[in-house]
């Protein structure tokens, strides 16, 4: 028989900038599939690579901190030179189911050329980009939340099945009009052969506060800064890590030395691949996820507590929609997004608690006993080729993919396959 094919488009490094889209292809590659990831290309790297099984095609665009018009003109030079790489790639050996990841939505059209062969499509959303644009621009800015939520709707009515990271963004997407027969859930879990749990708290002194992934403002990292600040005399022996890449970072440092704390916040601007992190987090003794409020955060679903949970670490956390329905009684201690004033709380509360944080190491393994990623990766590798099955058996450009039904796919859907609602990002290490 011969090996099916299928291929990622993302735009993103691979693999270190999205270890969702390479979770999702290395999964496919242990069930036998070939698997071709079309990405981003920075000055140096091979156009042409293979990585744990997977080809890497890398396009001559790379990728630019810029404005939005320039992003926006980024996304268009990307998404034509994977069209037309993909719709090569197809004629050479093709594909039997195409997966498209976002940021923008609007690069599932990239995958035109596959589809009108019968190729059935999915549109993988990392992030919700209604939700990301109110929480970037504000409520204001009027067109530009018409033509991000028109480009939602159209991508999603082009794609044969989508995906997305939660229950919480999966019932927005329903709600928006997305046929549920069409919509399933794919956790961000952590990779269980990197993230075990570690065999017991650190045996060093110090109380040091771990947070990894994209440093931005949204994300709330001058809030943990100014917690730190603000029990400098009470903790002396506190200090936050803050490991990533992000636009915050100048900022981050100034708060450090105007609260006069640089000694007690150490910013690592750096990109740090997920193979390197399970030493970095069994270091710490709580992690912090200090997210504000907005319409963008409170849906968003961190991998960065999924590793967290994988290696046994308590953490004090935003109360966000989504991290409360995933979370709760588990491995979180929660505070009200945006408030320096219960953070520190929280904070303050685990330090002097062994028992409590114990108590929080406990539900790391209560989460882990209901989401685990071989579950979920099984259920993803069903749900593509299920879609692939029905676009042979099918064969028409025309066809819609609700003839994936909602049973075929439930096990993909993180609720189903954990057993309720309480059960749920951009990728982990540094970018989410």
């Amino acid at each position: 028989m011969r090996t099916r094919r299928h291929a990622m488009v993302v735009h993103a490094y691979y693999p270190l900038a999205e270890t969702r889209v390479q979770r999702e292809a290395e999964a496919l590659v242990a069930a036998g599939w070939d698997v071709d990831v079309l990405c981003l290309r920075k000055p140096g790297e091979p156009a042409v690579d293979h990585h744990r099984g997977v080809a890497i095609h890398r396009l001559p665009v790379s990728l630019r901190k810029a404005s939005p018009p320039r992003q926006l003109a980024n996304w268009v030079h990307f998404g034509l030179r994977a069209g037309r790489h993909l719709s090569r790639l197809h004629r050479q050996h093709p594909y039997a189911s195409v997966q498209v990841h976002n940021l923008p939505d609007a690069l599932v059209f990239s995958a035109l050329g596959p589809r009108r062969a019968g190729v059935p499509v999915i549109l993988d959303l990392h992030d919700l980009m209604p939700e990301f644009a109110a929480g970037r621009f504000g409520p204001d800015r009027r067109l530009v939340h018409h033509l991000v939520r028109w480009q939602e709707r159209r991508a999603c009515a082009f794609a044969d099945h989508v995906v997305t990271v939660s229950d919480h963004w999966r019932d927005s997407l329903v709600a928006r009009g997305v046929p549920p027969s069409r919509c399933s859930v794919v956790m961000n879990l952590a990779d269980d052969r990197l993230f075990r749990p570690r065999p017991g708290p650190p045996d060093r002194p110090g109380f040091h506060l771990l947070y990894h992934g994209t440093i931005t403002r949204r994300y709330g990292l001058d809030l943990a800064i100014r917690a730190v600040a603000d029990l400098a005399d009470e903790l002396p022996d506190l200090h936050l890590t803050i490991l990533g890449r992000g636009d915050a970072v100048p900022e981050l440092q100034a708060l450090g030395d105007e609260l006069g704390v640089r000694d007690r916040v150490t910013i690592r601007d750096e990109l740090v691949p997920a193979e390197q992190l399970p030493p970095i987090i069994a270091d710490a003794d709580l992690g912090v996820v200090p997210y504000r409020d907005d319409p963008f955060t409170d849906g968003l679903l961190p991998t960065k507590l999924m590793e967290y949970a994988a290696m046994g670490v308590p953490c004090v956390a935003a109360a966000t929609t989504a991290i409360r329905r995933t979370f709760a009684g588990t491995l979180v201690e929660l505070f009200p997004p945006g408030d320096v004033d219960g953070l520190a709380a929280a904070i303050r509360r685990l330090h002097g608690d062994a028992a409590r944080r114990a108590d929080l190491t406990a539900g790391c393994a209560r989460f882990n006993q209901r989401h685990a990623w071989p579950d979920v990766a099984a259920a993803y590798v069903a749900l593509v080729t299920a879609l692939a099955d029905r676009g042979q058996a099918h064969g028409s450009c025309n066809r819609r993919s609700d003839v994936v039904h909602r049973g075929e796919a439930a096990a993909v859907v993180a609720g189903d396959a954990a057993g309720g609602p309480d059960v749920g990002a951009r990728s982990s290490g540094a970018a989410s």
